[in-house]
Order: C-alpha cells, then sequence, then structure tokens
C-alpha cells in the first residue's frame, strides 16, 4: 500500500493529487508501506507510469492505484472483494479527482483476473499487495500469464512478506527485481526480453 500516514490520516504523496487524504475501511488492518518502500515502487515505476494502464488487486483504500494516477497514469482498475474496501475505492477516487479514470470491481482477485482477461484488456502495471503468507500470489501469477494481461513491457509489483517464497520464473515472467526491507519484500516480474 503506497500511503503517508501522519496523525493517523494516509495521504497521497506526490503528482497531481499530493496531499490529498484518502480514508480507509473501518475495522480492517492495513500495512501502510514505509516512505523508503514507497520509494522505492516509485522510482522503479516513473518511466512507466506516463499514460499507463493499471491494476490494481488486493486494493484495500485504493491507494497504489490512485499514487499511480496522481503520477501520470492514464487508468486504473481497482478490484477488491470486501464491500467495505471498494466504499473506501469509490471515495478515495471522487476525493482526489480520479473517478472519470477509475473502474472498481468487487470480486475476489482470480476472479477479477479471468472477467479482464475474457475481456481483452492488458495492463501496463499490475500491483498486488494480497494477505501476507496465504498463498495468494503464485496463483494469482499464472492466471495473469494465462490471461495476457500484461501488455509486452509490462510489469507486475509485489508486496509481500519476505518469508513468501516464490519462484523466480514463470512461463515468460521473470523476477527483474527484488528488494528487501525488513520483513516485506518487493518483487518486480516482467516478461524475458
Amino acid at each position: 500500500m503506497v500511503i503517508e500516514r501522519r496523525d493517523g490520516q494516509l495521504r497521497v504523496i506526490a503528482g497531481l493529487a499530493k496531499g490529498r487524504r484518502l480514508k480507509s475501511p473501518v475495522g480492517l488492518v492495513t500495512r501502510p508501506t514505509s516512505d523508503r518502500i514507497k520509494e522505492s515502487i516509485f522510482s522503479i515505476l516513473s518511466p512507466y507510469l506516463p499514460g499507463s494502464y493499471v491494476l490494481d488487486l488486493f486494493s484495500g483504500t485504493g491507494n497504489l492505484g490512485i499514487e499511480a494516477l496522481s503520477r501520470g497514469a492514464e487508468k486504473a482498475i481497482f478490484v477488491d472483494n470486501n464491500r467495505n474496501s471498494i466504499r473506501v475505492i469509490r471515495e478515495n477516487t471522487e476525493t482526489t479527482g480520479f473517478k472519470e479514470k477509475s473502474k472498481i470491481l468487487q470480486l475476489e482477485a482470480l476472479k477479477a483476473i479471468s472477467e479482464l482477461a475474457k475481456s481483452g484488456e492488458k495492463y501496463d502495471i499490475i500491483f498486488m499487495d494480497p494477505p501476507y503468507l496465504k498463498g495468494f500470489i503464485v496463483p494469482c501469477i499464472q492466471a495473469i500469464e494465462e490471461g495476457g494481461l500484461l501488455t509486452d513491457e509490462g510489469i507486475i509489483v509485489i508486496e509481500h512478506d519476505s518469508k513468501d517464497t516464490i519462484p523466480d520464473q514463470f512461463i515468460k515472467l521473470k523476477r527483474i527485481k527484488n528488494r528487501k526491507y525488513g520483513n516485506t519484500t518487493i518483487s518486480i516480474y516482467s516478461e524475458e526480453a
């Protein structure tokens, strides 16, 4: 989750919506991404962001997709299976002025991947910030590959527990970056050149 917490408030950290507050679902535990991790993710993504199509799986508050829109992404699809999260994502996209560039789906991640694959949509950036150590990552990456959801030069950015074991290579997707920050690791996958 790319958010900045000040006095319990979540904020967009850069771009068009810099400083806008983001709501968080009541009663849900969130894992705000530290400033160090945020800066790492978005410094890597800066060449990919302008005009990009983004898929934000396990959206929570929608902060990763909103941060990408704030920094120049063209469109973001937000996916979460929690009704409270969906309500908060709607409010956050409206507050930040990105409602028209957003599509919000209340579905489980694998179901959403399947539905989006049937529609033929492709994404330049796919964010995944699933619950830690629950086994969501590998099936989602496999479904993304099988569904052809990534553009030719697209990337998948995964925030996960450092104890999670994820293969370095799938069919075409290969881990191109892996950065550890204590208990959290950021893994980035792209198709082999």
